[in-house]
């Protein structure tokens, strides 16, 4: 496969707020934990959470954009931007769940799927002021990596979570 591809699959899977493929004992942990859930519990919700992997993503980012001493400031304040965002989003869905023994009628849902929505929303703004400046501030280069990484995926995913 090219590089480029494996970078696309990479980033999709990252912009999707997943983690990248489970090996080892990555996989062993997920096991154990999808195990130790309650019976009717999806395991994939139950285990979901927005700021599991965030310092990674952001390592993955720093290192795609290759981002220079000088921009560090920069990037520091699109990294904060990544952990609130991880963090509210986290809050959400476990209010989102609540209580798993009751059930949620569909206005409860509608609810919460609005309040997500409206929490995407602020994250999407939040982040488009802190990666304003640092974008400004890229090589041309730095610049070309950044508009591919949003070429298939148009959105902030990699950002939000």
């Amino acid at each position: 496969m090219k590089r480029s591809t494996l970078t696309a699959l990479a980033l999709a899977t990252v912009l999707a707020g997943g983690s990248a493929v489970a090996l080892g004992p990555i996989a062993d942990a997920q096991s154990q934990q999808s195990q130790s859930q309650q019976p009717g519990q999806h395991p994939d919700r139950a285990a979901f959470n927005p700021s599991r992997h965030i310092e990674g993503r952001i390592a993955y980012l720093k290192a795609e954009l290759k981002i220079t001493d000088a921009q560090q400031p920069l990037f520091d304040a699109v990294a904060n931007v990544m952990r609130d965002n991880a963090t509210a989003m986290g809050a959400a869905f476990q209010g989102l769940h609540g209580d798993r023994n009751q059930p949620q009628t569909a206005l409860a849902r509608l609810e919460a799927r609005a309040k997500l929505a409206q929490l995407r929303a602020d994250g999407e703004v939040k982040m488009l002021a802190a990666f304003r400046p640092l974008y400004q501030a890229m090589s041309p280069d730095q610049q070309k990596a950044a508009d591919q990484m949003f070429e298939h995926h148009g959105h902030g995913h990699f950002f939000r979570r």
